[in-house]
Formats: C-alpha cells, structure tokens, sequence
C-alpha cells in the first residue's frame, strides 16, 4: 500500500492541469465553487454538457478541504486508484488467499496504462473505480454469498458509474456468465433460491436509484428554466446525444474492429507479458469448470465486444477491464514468475525500454535533431531543452542499472524498481520542468502583467486552459460559439470602453481584423499563437472569416 501511494501519488501539488481534459474538468469544478450552481457544469458562459457532473463534483469538494486547486484536481484520480487496488486485492484474498490479493495488486499498479491515467484528472481513474466497486459486489455475491446486501451495492456503484461517464452499466454484464455458470453448475458459484427472483429486480431498482442522485435534480432544475431553451438542449446534449448517440454513430476517434487488441498488449505491459503463461491456465480452469476465472473472463470478453461493435474507440475505453484481468492472473503469477521465460521476458522488457530511453536522450543531445526544436516549439517550452532528453537518460540508466543489480534470478523486482523510477522521474523532475508551458500559467502570467488593477479582459477562440490560468475575472462570448461571432461580440464589448478593456484572441479568429502593429503577440503555447491588444488595433467594421483551429484532443 505505501508502494501504492508513493507510485500513485509522487508529483501531486507539483503541476497545474494540462490539456486537454484537466483545465475543462477543473474549470468546470472552480466555477461550481464559485457560483455555487453545482448541479450544471459550466464552461464560461455556456453549459458544459459533454460528461455527467461526477468529477467535477469531486475535484469541487476536494478543493473545498484542501483550498488549493493543484492538489485538489488530483485527489479524485488519486483516491479512486488506490480504491480500484484495495478491491481486487480484496477479491483476491476473499476467492483465494491473501498473496493472490497483493499479487492483483500489484499487477494492476506495475501496468503503464493504469498508472498513467491515475495521474491524470480525466474521468477514466473514477469510472474504473465504479467499475471495479460494482464487479467487487457482484462477485461477493455470486461467488462467496449469496450476499444480497453486496449484490445490491455492486448495482448501486454501476448506478454510479453511469452518473460518472454513461458506462458503468457494463459491470451489469458480470450476470451474464453467472447465469451461465449457476445453470451448468459450475464449481464456486453461489446458488440462489428459486424465489429469489425479486431480490434480483432490486439490484435494477439500485442501480436506477443511484442514476436517480444526479438525473432527477437535473431534470427538475432544466424543467424550471422553460423560458431557456438551452437546458432543454443541455439534457438533450448529456442524454441522448453523448451517450447513444456517441455509440452508435461516432464522430471521431473511428478505429478498427480490432484496434483494441494491439492496446492490450502493449498499453497494459509488463502485465501482458504473462499472457503465454496465463492462457492455457484459464483454459485448464474453464475446462475444470472454475467460476472464479469464467465470470470475470466471461466479462471481459462481453465489454471487449461492446466497445469493439462501436466505429468510435479510445485505449482508454477498456480500462476498466484491466483490474479483473490483474485478478485472474494472479492466482497463477507466483507459479510464472518462478520460471525463466518470463523472467528472460522481465528481463527483455526493461532492456528494450531502458536502451529505448538512453538510446533517445543520447540521440537528442548529441545530433541536435529537428524534431526536438519542434517538439519544444509545439509545446511552447522556453526552459533548457536538454532537461527533457537527460530525463530519458536518467530513466534508462535507472532500468539498466536495476537489471544488473536484480539479474535474471529476480528480474520481477527490477520491473518494480524500473516502474517506480519512471514515475519518480515524471512526478518530481517532468512536472515542475513543463507545467509553465503545458499548463499554460506562464502565458496568462504574461497576460496578467500586461493588464492594470482597473482592466479587464475578454477571450475570443479561447481553450479551457486560458480561463483556468488567467486567475482573474474573465469575459466570454461562448466556447463553442463560431469564432466570427465571438469576435464580433467581443469588438462590440471593448468598443463600450476601449481605455480599459484587453482582448485575449487566438490568431486565426482575428483574420485581417487586427492591425498587428498596435497588438502585443504573447507567443506560441499549446500549439497555438495567440495576441493581445486594445480597441486601437481593431480595423473597424471587419468581421474575420470562421476560423478552422485544431480540437483540443491530444494537446
């Protein structure tokens, strides 16, 4: 567990949030805080309606513990993780002992995956947390009970996880192969009575009461605002068309039917080393009719198959998957571990990531390649552009000088120590290096100093990051309003008062409209120029063409 918090934890408080998911969840938190209206998100002046309001409520009350955002917006993901590993080891120590629990542990924590997304604020650590609390009770159920009070807590946390990010259903799947299991009689499967068939329909009633938390309030509140129309459009947006619709007709991020399977190799090493190992054992353990390996394999491969059938996928979309193959496998790793293909693999592993990381830093040091001016250009980092490629050296060297200090005898504790140095490197040397420029504080800083106490400001064309970092009232004319229009309006609102109204604009929404003679050019941050200027570099009566700028996905 201290291995847990110190690998999950390190960097906390050393970092602001970094695009493209952090700042909008944590704008939409800070501004909960600050209207108190924390029943809908908002994004500026507009409703945010793309995720339900879970995290942002949780990075809202964190803040209201702890009054300080760069530790707040982490808390959720933090906690959430430590939480998703505290119930499979759990499960392992309740359906087999107590090693078999810190062995599903410890395979979920040394994943790359798993460890990555709990240190960032997205919605993914948190919904995987949902996931895993409700297979957890399910599982307690059908496994070790019956046990109608789990069964009916496992239901209320898949409530939650749909309020979370619309997938939480998926842990319902797990009845599935137990209905499967109970009827051919497998071993370890707890049987109900024949009258236990309402007991059941409770676990809907459970699942729908957690729904019912967040879903009836709204529904009540968007009733009340008739005379506005955009809350109807707003339960209409978070409903129906970010849900079904997301689902069944996908917009971006279209992938194969089989884009996942390259995922669960290489995103969920070294865990998917053991695959050789693992396959024929859960074959064995099916053959010998073990529901313990049936139900949450049978799982898997039923939410494998859902987010497949879908044209939109993200790795990140079977996440929750990974801590009941971590549960699976650990009843089998003490065994594997003891033989010398995976440690030859173990071994293999860290070679190929370790040379990877000096082979790069050496590369970049010594030849200078484009690529790394670009890539400090995109980024808009103005810090020593050798820091980033010594950070790769110093990783390698740590994961090589692991191996020669564990061997092949116990190359499993070199991949913790090797898993724990990146990490260490990342949280305590990556994240204060580049937080200026990912997070875009030293841009706004810059803003700031150029604006008097009596100023203000409006954004045009702007992202999420700008708001959360300018740490001074804003104005906004919508974030997903056309760029024209936002121009448009906010000419207007500087015109009113041209001596002490600033406009922060990214450049394409100015087109010709902006004499650059008499605007400020703030620099190059988040792939994106931007300019500051008062109503004399304004060209009066132009109106700037739409402008096409890149979505926020990969910023």
């Amino acid at each position: 567990m201290l291995f847990a918090i110190l690998v999950l934890g390190i960097g906390i408080g050393l970092r602001d949030p970094w695009p493209s998911d952090e700042p909008r969840f944590t704008l939409a938190a800070k501004q909960m805080v600050e209207s108190g209206d924390w029943l809908f998100p908002h994004r500026g002046v507009e409703l945010y309606a793309d995720k339900p309001p879970m995290l942002m409520w949780l990075e809202a009350a964190s803040f209201e513990v702890v009054r300080n955002w760069r530790i707040a917006f982490m808390l959720p993901s933090f906690l959430a993780s430590l939480g998703t590993l505290l119930l499979i080891y759990d499960l392992g120590r309740r359906l087999w002992n107590r090693k078999v629990g810190m062995y599903a542990a410890m395979a979920a924590l040394m994943c790359i995956q798993f460890v990555f997304q709990a240190k960032r604020a997205q919605i993914d650590p948190l919904v995987v947390f949902y996931i895993t609390a409700a297979n957890w009770g399910l599982l307690r159920h059908m496994l070790c009970g019956p046990n109608w009070r789990m069964y009916w807590l496992g239901c209320f946390c898949a409530g939650l996880g749909v309020i979370t990010k619309g997938v939480g259903f998926l842990a319902l799947f797990m009845l599935l192969p137990y209905a499967w299991a109970a009827f051919r009689r497998w071993d370890g499967v707890a049987v109900m009575g024949a009258g236990a068939w309402w007991r059941w329909l409770l676990g809907l009633v459970a699942t729908l009461a957690a729904i019912g938390l967040w879903l009836i309030p709204m529904l009540l509140a968007a009733r009340s605002h008739t005379d506005n129309p955009i809350y109807a459009a707003y339960v209409n947006n978070i409903l129906f068309h970010q849900t079904a619709g997301r689902y069944a007709h996908a917009w971006h991020h279209i992938q194969s039917r089989f884009y996942y399977l390259p995922i669960m190799l290489y995103a969920w090493l070294p865990l998917s080393l053991t695959y050789p190992g693992s396959f024929p054992r859960w074959w064995q353990a099916l053959k010998a009719k073990d529901a313990r390996i049936l139900l949450p394999l049978g799982w898997m491969l039923l939410v494998l198959l859902f987010f497949s059938a879908s044209a939109g996928k993200r790795d990140v979309y079977i996440l929750p998957m990974l801590p009941m193959l971590a549960l699976i496998t650990a009843p089998y790793l003490e065994a594997m571990l003891a033989t010398r293909w995976l440690r030859i693999l173990c071994l293999l592993f860290l070679l190929v990531i370790g040379g990877g990381m000096l082979g790069l830093g050496a590369y970049a040091l010594l030849t200078h390649p484009p690529f790394a001016a670009k890539l400090a250009y995109d980024r808009g980092f103005d810090g020593p552009a050798d820091s980033l490629w010594w950070m790769c050296i110093v990783i390698g060297a740590a994961q090589w000088l692991l191996l020669a200090v564990f061997g092949l005898r116990r190359a499993p504790w070199a991949i913790a120590g090797g898993m724990l140095a990146l990490w260490m490197v990342c949280g305590l040397w990556a994240y204060p290096l580049l937080n200026a420029s990912s997070s875009a504080s030293e841009l706004m800083a810059n803003v700031r100093a150029h604006l008097g106490p009596q100023d203000e400001i409006a954004l045009v064309d702007w992202k999420e990051q700008n708001m959360l970092m300018l740490n001074r009232p804003a104005v906004d004319f919508g974030f997903s309003a056309p760029t024209s229009q936002q121009f448009a309006h906010a000419a207007q609102w500087q015109a009113a008062a041209p001596a002490t109204r600033w406009l922060f604009v990214q450049e394409p929404a100015m087109g010709h409209c902006v004499d650059r003679s008499k605007a400020i050019n703030m620099g190059h941050a988040n792939r994106r120029d931007w300019w500051l200027f008062k109503a004399d570099a304004v060209i009066p009566g132009c109106t700037p063409p739409p402008a096409t700028t890149d979505e926020d996905v990969i910023d």
